[in-house]
């Protein structure tokens, strides 16, 4: 199975704050920078996980992105069936119905693969993603803020 881009991006954006150091909390803009992403793409994955009770923006002076206490205990496998969707992998009932539709084995095969992917994420929390060697590796992007 692959992520969607979107889901890659709010991923990278939620490790990223997990590290940080309380030294200050990082605007969409410093965060996007150090992941070397473009702003309105991590303004996207952040609303949506502002929306999802994972983080925190405040605006103004003082403001910023922080994890809140459901982003730093959050299940990976909860956080990618939310930001995936519902979807099914493959796309049987599109603007042209597959004829295999009404007697197909893969469809559900590939649902049992999908849940499995899931499941195989629900045991990993965001704390999991930041463990050595992820979490230094973030740590060095944190102190690279643009000037």
């Amino acid at each position: 199975m692959r992520l969607t881009k979107f889901t890659d991006l709010a991923l990278r954006a939620v490790m990223r704050l997990a590290v940080e150091d309380g030294g200050g909390s990082p605007t969409t803009r410093e965060v996007a920078e150090s992941m070397g992403v473009p702003a309105a793409h991590m303004a996207k994955a952040v609303t949506r996980l502002q929306h999802l009770g994972v983080l925190e923006a405040r605006r103004g002076r003082g403001g910023g992105l922080a994890l809140t206490a459901l982003g730093r205990g959050a299940s990976i496998g909860w956080l990618v069936r939310e930001l995936e969707g519902g979807g099914e992998v493959v796309a049987c009932e599109g603007e042209t119905p597959c004829p295999l539709r009404a007697a197909c084995r893969l469809r559900g095969a590939l649902r049992d693969a999908q849940e499995a992917f899931y499941a195989a994420l629900d045991p990993l929390t965001v704390a999991d993603l930041v463990s050595s060697p992820t979490g230094p590796v973030l740590v060095g992007l944190v102190g690279r803020r643009p000037g």
